[in-house]
Formats: structure tokens, sequence, C-alpha cells
């Protein structure tokens, strides 16, 4: 037995590129791409994967170079996730909301030595290289990066920023290219940053294997057959699209790119394609939910909906399977390659009630099948918890699925990684039955006379109430009892009027001294317009609490609306007159 060794017949790293051609033989004339009037066949989107790969390596692309890029979820994105590591070199998808500082920040620490930009973000891509151009740090990588147009495939319009263009590249490469050779699996294939809503922002790094694992666990947990209809309403800048961007060529599947998650695209799409699949975070079930009467299309069969990003209140997954959308709850982080647990549904859990199904459904599940373990433990003892569902702890995890570390942070790779486990920062609990539940992040529990808070379970009471779209719960100073809590809420759009909102505020803290203990109860409501949101739909509850510090201390239990207007507001400059309260518009980040 000992004398058995690894030879080409019985070893080949693993990596999800191998899925591409794959697809290009077995499913060759199956539609892969549809983005508008353009569609593309698998063994035309591996022809052009090799023709880009090809001229990647003509621009001096070599091993483990970053190539970055920023655009929405259109078809050059899409085939970017398999040329550029065929050219040997790490994809950077960089977030399309951030602000060209972000831009910088991400392409400064990368070393990106190609930058291709949307023709919609050629603006932020401009600003971005200009303030670069004058850090005298990017001496220390050379140059700047060589910046690649991508113009719109189905309607060009001639936009340019430099003389390359995607198009171009792709014409120009060889299509008889052979991708670089992977000898070692644990290779770097993508580079992703955090969203750096606390800190700024850290590089994760995936490997090839990682990457690889992880597609295939997600694929056979979220039970994805051949041939599915993907909707790219989740932003493929976000951990890799969960890895769906190498799945859907593993299971021959057509991606069906939308450059904006409106509702209208949406249904659009869902109408004339068939969707049978989708992924996004719960902010986007209420663009669906609150669609426009003319923009619905009838949902049948059932589309299956993977959500994450956010705990999911159970009523909102309730409104949801009304609708025609079958959701399954996964969680995951950026470090854990997407999601880590998925909420694996049970047969016998279809006899329950639809509320109680729901209930089941919020909760964040078991671990993924490429992880060796996930707990949740006493973050001092790292002693597991009872499985009572009451007992809280860390959530940790450990696999292969697991980022290799934090680009050039050898500090913060180790923190992450302390005892031989990645912590999460997350707050939760284990069920009897193995399913894990999360109560809160770390730092927003509210300790209120000693007793803990989850924000998360007075969030799914208020998102109970009908009339609630967003709820946020953070502590608010209190005089007597240390914090207290503040909710933010933003309302349904048929319960505005103007700009005065069609609701007596007395009604919700009388919903929730209904369903939770008086002690859970806010001590304060603020109305916003939108609450203040990452660019992959987790509410900025840092600038929340930032707010709810201004407020004065009370025991008042609700802040009182407005009879006029108010003047809009950003999420940068969020504030709250104390003595005149007030309903804020929000912008959109």
């Amino acid at each position: 037995m000992d004398k058995l060794s690894k030879c080409g017949a019985n070893y080949v790293p693993l990596s999800p590129v191998t899925f591409l051609e794959r697809a290009a033989t077995v499913y060759a004339d199956r539609t892969s791409v549809i983005y508008e009037g353009t569609h593309f066949t698998w063994k035309q989107t591996y022809d052009r994967c090799c023709r880009l790969a090809s001229s990647l390596r003509s621009l001096n692309v070599t091993k483990n170079d970053v190539v970055s890029v920023l655009a929405p979820n259109v078809p050059a994105l899409y085939e970017m996730h398999f040329a550029v590591p065929m050219a040997g070199a790490v994809l950077n998808t960089i977030n399309t909301r951030l602000d060209f500082n972000n831009v910088v920040t991400i392409l400064r620490h990368s070393e990106a030595k190609v930058f291709f930009v949307d023709y919609q973000y050629i603006k932020l891509a401009g600003d971005a290289l200009k303030c670069l151009a004058g850090d005298k740090s990017v001496a220390a990588y050379a140059s700047l990066p060589l910046v690649v147009v991508i113009d719109d495939v189905h309607a060009p319009t001639g936009v340019r920023l430099g003389q390359l263009e995607y198009e171009e590249l792709v014409q120009r490469g060889n299509p008889r290219y052979v991708p670089d050779v992977l000898d070692d699996e644990w290779d770097p294939i993508a580079l992703n940053y955090t969203s750096g809503t606390t800190s700024a922002p850290k590089g994760v790094v995936y490997s090839h294997r990682g990457a690889y694992l992880s597609t295939l666990s997600l694929l056979l947990q979220w039970e994805v057959g051949t041939e599915p209809v993907y909707m790219w309403s989740l932003p493929m800048f976000h951990c890799n699209g969960w890895t769906f961007t190498w799945g859907m060529a593993a299971r021959g599947g057509t991606n069906v790119c939308i450059r904006s998650t409106s509702a209208a695209e949406m249904y659009r799409a869902i109408s004339n394609h068939s969707v049978t699949h989708m992924c996004c975070a719960p902010v986007v079930f209420n663009m669906i939910l609150e669609a426009k009467p003319t923009e619905r299309c009838p949902i049948t069969p059932p589309i299956q909906v993977l959500t994450g990003g956010a705990p999911p209140p159970a009523p909102l997954l309730e409104k949801m399977e009304q609708l025609g959308f079958h959701v399954t709850h996964a969680y995951g982080l950026t470090e854990a390659t997407g999601p880590a647990m998925v909420c694996e549904w049970q047969a016998r859990w279809d006899q329950l009630p639809r509320a109680d199904q729901a209930r089941l459904k919020a909760r964040q599940g078991i671990s993924v099948l490429t992880l060796a373990g996930a707990d949740v433990k006493d973050p001092i003892t790292m002693k597991s918890v009872a499985r009572d569902g009451q007992s809280v702890g860390e959530i940790v995890l450990r696999g292969s699925s697991i980022m290799k570390g934090y680009y050039k942070d050898p500090t913060a790779t180790s923190e992450a990684f302390k005892g031989g486990w990645f912590h999460t920062g997350d707050v939760g609990v284990v069920h009897p039955d193995g399913y894990v539940a999360i109560k809160d992040r770390s730092k927003d529990v509210i300790i209120s006379g000693g007793e803990n808070i989850s924000s998360v379970e007075v969030e799914t009471v208020l998102y109970s109430h009908p009339m609630v779209s967003e709820a946020a719960v953070v502590a608010m100073p209190h005089p007597r009892w240390g914090e207290s809590p503040c909710a933010f809420l933003a309302l349904k759009k048929e319960h505005l009027k103007g700009d005065r909102v069609k609701i007596d505020e007395e009604k919700i803290i009388r919903h929730c001294r209904d369903n939770l203990p008086g002690f859970m109860v806010p001590k304060r409501i603020v109305f916003l317009e939108e609450l203040p949101k990452t660019s992959t739909g987790k509410i900025l509850k840092f600038q929340l609490r930032e707010v709810a510090k201004t407020l004065p201390s009370t025991d008042k239990p609700f802040q009182k609306l407005p009879t006029k207007s108010s003047r809009p507001t950003t999420s940068s400059n969020l504030r709250l007159d104390p003595h005149e309260p007030q309903v804020l518009a929000q912008s959109r980040l």
C-alpha cells in the first residue's frame, strides 16, 4: 500500500475551471449565457474564454497576477471567472457600489495588473485611476494597471477609457489556447474584498481547491439538477456569485444575466426565460413583494431561491412562499467562500403549518459538505455550547472551503484562525436537531439591566407587523438599564402618503409587547424611508448605533413622526435632531 503513489492518471489538482471544458464537450449546443438579445452556447463560451485567456497572456499577464474587474452581471464578468484563471492569474471582482476611494484602496492593495471596466462605470474608474496616478506609493508595484473597457455586447456604446476593449481582446485571441496548467490546487483563484463596514476592507484569498469543493457542495445541498435556468439577481462580485458562476458550467445550466436587480427586470427575465433558480439577499424579497401589478408575472412552477447575507425574518419567507418562490436559507461569509451552512429541508416538516415552516427555514441550518467542522463555542473556553436552542456562543468553522487567508495581512489571518477554527464573530445557538440559528453579531447584542437581548429576535417580531418593510434594532444608552433597544423602521410603500406615515406608532409598540418580554420591547422607534445598507444588502447597524447615541435618554416608547417633509440625507451623514423627530429619506448605497 505504501508504494502506491500519485500520477497523472489518479491525481489531478482540483479546480472549478475544469467544469467549463467539460460543459463545452457534454453540453456543447446548450445555451450557456443569455443577456438581452445575445445568446451563447457552452461551446461558444469556452471558445471566448480561451481567446480572452490568450489575449491576457499577450498583455504579459503571468501566474498569480491580479486581474480586477468593475462590472455588473454581464457576460464578460461571467467569462472572466474562467478566462482569468485559465491564464494563470487571480480574479478580483470589485463591488460596483463602492466609491472611488474604496476602488483606489482595492487597486492599490491588490496591485492589479489589468483593470477591466464596464462602460457604465467609466467615471468611477476614471476618478479612481486619477487618484491612483497621484499616489507615490503606486511606484511600489511599478505602474498603473492596464485598463480595458467592457462595452455592451448587445448594444455597443463606443465609450472608451484608453485603447483596449473587451470584445476586441476576445476576437483577437487564440481559440486553440491551452489553459495554464495548474500544478497546485492550493494556488489562488480569486481575491475578494470584505465590505469594510466597520474597518478597512480585507482581501480574502480563495484557492482552486476551496472554490471547486464549495461549488460541488452547494450544487448538491441545494439539489440543483441538470439544465437549471439561473437568473443573476445576486452580484457576481459577491463571493464569486456564491460559486454559482462555476456551478452553472458544472450543471450545463443557462446564465440569465441582468444589469440591475429591479423588480421589473427580474420579473421580465422570469417571464421570458422560465427561470428556475436564483440567489439573493433578503433585501431583494422586498423589491419582489412590492412590485407593481403591471410588473408581475405568474410564478409556476415555484422558483428555487437561495438566500443569505442577513437572517431573513420568518414572516418575510412566508410571504415569498405564497408568491411562488421556494426559499432555502444559507449562511456564510466572504471568508467561507460563500455559504457555510444551508438549512436543509426535512420531508416531515411539510406537514407543519406554513408559519412553522417559515420559522424553521429562517434558521441558518447545518454545515456545507466541504466543512470538517461547524460549531457554536464559548469563545473563551472553546467548549461547545449545549444543544438546547438557548445557550449562546460564537459560530466557528473549519474545512477546505475556508479562505487561504487575508492578502498581505498575516496578523489578521492569525487572529481569524485562532485555536484552529475560523472565528465568524456571529453569535448563535444550536437546536436539539443540530440546526444552528444566529442570534446576533457579537457586537450587536444589547445588554439591558444585565439581560442579553438579541436584536434579531426583536427584528423578527417587528417584521411580522403587516406594515413593516425593513427593521433594524440597535442599542441606545439608557440612564437606568445601561442600554435599551432602539428600533429603526421603514414602512411598506402602501402605508406612506407623501411624506406622512399613516400609522399609529403605539400599534407597533403594542405588537411588540404582545410578542416579546417587556425588557425586549424597543424604548424608541425611528422611521426612515429606507435603512442604510451595504452593497450586498446588509443593514449598516454601526451607522444606526451612532444615531441612537444622539437620542435623548428617556423611557418614552416611540419617536414621534413629523407633519412636514424632511430633508433627504445619505448614509454618510445620517443624523437625527434629538429635539425634532423626523422621517429621513435614505439614499441607496
